[in-house]
């Protein structure tokens, strides 16, 4: 990816004071190592008249994925192919935002001990970028640029000139001028937009992106009309960190309104009381849920089945009804974590006898698991590949038959919903698949016919009126027929 800045200048102001600004000399060409690749700095003309900084961005794709927050999600065939094979190299995103902070950082400041005149001085300034992604069109490229006191171009990229019918991509070439801003306010601005513009960033964003946010918007985010498009986007719509950069740049706006102090104004509440309600986590409730149902269906003997790390066997004993509890799981690893957890080797006699940890697989019929009251698959199914279904499905309901299964699983119509999640991904890189309500429902109603249960729907979390729960459970009880004749 490239960027170029160049001003024009005359021999009292010549426009090689830019590599003064830059701290980067306008002889030399030099080289930054990155996360994420090498950034280059070189100046292909810088004279009195006129000088021109270049940044390109070599990014390493291996490197990229090795780092990146999305490895291993998604399941579509192609989805290991598409980490490699993206547009990260050449379109400018968050990856060159962040290179922009390291290799001008401090000109991106504000500061040139050298010449500590310059850095508070307008001057002519036109930054180049030959392909930007532009996730809402070239309008959305002048709404952002344009009130911050840039003339833009935002001219659209073909996907193929050769079929001017197939019309734009998502791309623009985009070329800011102007003369009356700083080169520091100039690549803050950009450091901001490019990840705002693209959509997305290459790295976890938490609770010290809204101070990067406010540092690089001092003076211009405060009053920028879209102020609030900018926060969600640059947050990666985490509405939380969202919320607190909005309610910080209010007080911004307050303050420079009343010509104070941030300080002065947000003195109501001299520290945080601590009593605010925290949300139940999703994994708690579903838990609680299970457990419910459980109750309901008068089960005492219990099967945990995909255990893990025995999160759901330790809230069970701790309930007196279930007189016997067993977890299963095929990773060794997993099973030795919840006999840790457990507490197994310290546990006294009468506990220990109410409790057990099997290594099996749900792929295969297995006589250990028959007779019981009732089985739970919590988070299990969509680790599977769809072609194994049916071989879980035997198992269980065919083979194994206790009176009540449970079954969660996520919804992924919920998905919309997440705060860090991006469009399209799934909520952990080893889901195979995540279900609508509609496909988790046909499925489920499928094996209710074949094996002889009644199965219900039970939503486990904030039910959305438009996408619904964020877990699904179906219960699925055996009917009476059915039981008598397998007794």
């Amino acid at each position: 990816m490239f960027l170029t800045i160049t001003t024009t200048g005359t021999p009292e102001r010549p426009a090689t004071d830019l590599g003064y600004l830059l701290h980067k000399h306008p002889d030399r060409a030099q080289a930054f190592s990155t996360s994420y690749g090498t950034a280059h700095v070189l100046y292909p003309e810088a004279d009195t008249q006129r000088c021109t900084a270049a940044l390109l961005l070599e990014v390493d794709a291996v490197a990229l994925v090795r780092r990146g927050k999305g490895r291993g999600r998604g399941g579509a065939p192609d989805a290991a192919l598409a980490q490699y094979v993206n547009d990260r190299p050449y379109a400018a995103s968050s990856l060159l935002a962040v290179a922009l902070s390291g290799v001008f950082s401090s000109a991106m400041k504000g500061a040139c001990h050298t010449r500590p005149e310059l850095p508070d001085q307008a001057r002519p300034l036109r930054i180049e970028i030959p392909a930007l992604p532009a996730r809402g069109g070239p309008g959305l490229v002048q709404r952002l640029f344009e009130p911050l006191g840039w003339t833009v171009t935002a001219e659209p990229v073909a996907l193929d000139s050769e079929f001017p019918e197939w019309g734009d991509s998502r791309y623009v070439r985009l070329v800011l001028e102007s003369e009356a801003l700083t080169l520091a306010e100039a690549l803050r601005h950009l450091y901001v937009l490019l990840p705002v513009l693209d959509d997305a960033k290459h790295y976890w964003v938490s609770a010290d992106e809204v101070d990067k946010l406010l540092r690089a918007g001092e003076g211009w985010l405060a009053g920028h009309p879209e102020q609030k498009l900018i926060t969600s986007r640059y947050l990666s719509r985490r509405w939380s960190l969202t919320r607190q950069a909005m309610e910080r740049l209010e007080l911004v706006r307050l303050a420079e309104a009343d010509d104070s102090e941030v300080e002065d104004i947000d003195n109501a509440v001299e520290e945080e009381t601590g009593t605010e309600e925290k949300p139940t986590p999703l994994a708690v409730r579903r838990r609680d849920a299970i457990i419910e149902a459980l109750h309901t269906s008068g089960a005492a003997r219990v099967l945990d089945l995909g255990c893990g790390q025995g999160q759901l066997v330790q809230a069970l004993l701790k309930d007196a009804r279930f007189t016997e509890i067993v977890g299963v799981d095929v990773s060794i690893r997993a099973l030795t974590i919840a006999s840790r957890r457990l507490k197994l080797d310290r546990m006294g006699e009468r506990q220990a006898s109410r409790v057990k940890l099997l290594q099996g697989s749900l792929a295969y019929t297995d006589n250990r698991l028959k007779g019981y009251d009732a089985a739970v698959l919590s988070e299990v199914i969509e680790h599977l590949d769809l072609p194994r279904l049916p071989a879980l499905e035997y198992a269980v309901f065919g083979a194994a038959r206790p009176r009540t299964v449970l079954v969660t699983t996520p919804n992924v119509e919920y998905n919309v919903r997440w705060e860090s999640l991006p469009a399209g991904h799934v909520r952990h890189g080893d889901h195979r698949f995540e279900w609508t309500r509609e496909e988790f429902r046909a499925w489920a109603g499928a094996v209710a016919e074949r094996h002889g249960y009644d199965v219900e729907f039970v939503p486990v979390g904030p039910d959305d009126p438009e996408v619904g729960p964020p877990t699904q459970m179906a219960v699925f009880r055996m009917t009476t027929e059915k039981e008598a004749k397998a007794a």
